[in-house]
C-alpha cells in the first residue's frame, strides 16, 4: 500500500512540476503572441485594402444574443458585443474603404477573416487570417483561389451555392465555405447599418 501512495506522490509532483513550467512558459509567451496577431492583422488589413495607408479604428455596440460558437457547447447569452471596424483613409487623407474581421465556428475551428470593403459596400478582398480546419478540405478557406470568390461581390451574393448563394463551396468543405461566407455577409450587414446612421 505504501508503495502505491509514493508512486501516486511522485507522480503528483511530476505532474505539478510540469504544470508549473508550462504556466511560466505561456507567461513569458502569451504577450509576444498577442503582439505578433496584432502585427498579423495589420498586415492582412493592408493587404485586403491596399489603397489605405493608415487605419482609424470604430466600435459598434451591438445588443446581446445567444451564441454558440462551438457546436457541442450548449447555446450562452452574451452581453452586449463590440463590432469593431477600421476606417481607411490614404495619402490624401480620403476614406477609401472600410476593413473589419469576420469570425464564426466551421466544421472544427473558429474560422477568422479579415475583410475589405469598398466605399460602395462591395468586397475589396478578403483573407483568412486564423483556422484549424481539415487539412486538404476545409483548410482550402485560405487559399487564394477561394478568397478570389469573394472579390467585388455584395452582401445580398453572399451565400454559399448550395443555399442559392453566389459563393462556390469548397469540394467537401460546405460547413467551412459556409461559415466563411455567413460571418461576411454578418458584418457587412452590421457595417451597412453602422455607415447608415452615421450619414443621418
Amino acid at each position: 500500500m505504501n508503495y502505491f501512495v509514493k508512486l501516486g506522490l511522485v507522480l503528483l509532483l511530476i505532474t505539478a512540476i510540469a504544470s508549473g513550467i508550462l504556466a511560466f512558459v505561456n507567461g513569458l509567451t502569451s504577450e509576444k503572441i498577442k503582439a505578433n496577431k496584432l502585427v498579423a492583422e495589420q498586415e492582412a488589413r493592408k493587404e485586403v485594402l491596399s489603397e489605405a495607408s493608415r487605419f482609424e479604428k470604430q466600435t459598434v455596440t451591438l445588443p446581446a444574443v445567444e451564441t454558440e460558437p462551438n457546436p457541442l457547447k450548449n447555446k450562452v447569452e452574451a452581453g452586449p458585443r463590440q463590432f469593431i471596424y477600421y476606417l481607411g483613409y490614404n495619402d490624401e487623407s480620403a476614406i477609401v474603404g472600410y476593413t473589419f474581421v469576420a469570425s464564426q465556428y466551421g466544421y472544427s475551428s473558429e474560422v477568422k477573416t479579415m475583410v475589405g470593403v469598398n466605399l460602395d459596400m462591395s468586397i475589396a478582398r478578403i483573407k483568412v487570417i486564423e483556422q484549424s480546419e481539415t487539412p486538404g478540405l476545409g483548410a482550402n478557406a485560405a487559399t487564394a483561389d477561394f478568397q478570389g470568390r469573394f472579390v467585388d461581390m455584395n452582401q445580398e451574393q453572399l451565400q454559399v451555392d448550395k443555399d442559392g448563394g453566389a459563393i462556390k463551396s469548397l469540394t467537401g468543405a460546405t460547413i467551412t465555405s459556409r461559415a466563411v461566407t455567413n460571418s461576411i455577409a454578418e458584418g457587412m450587414k452590421i457595417l451597412a447599418d453602422a455607415m447608415t446612421e452615421e450619414g443621418k
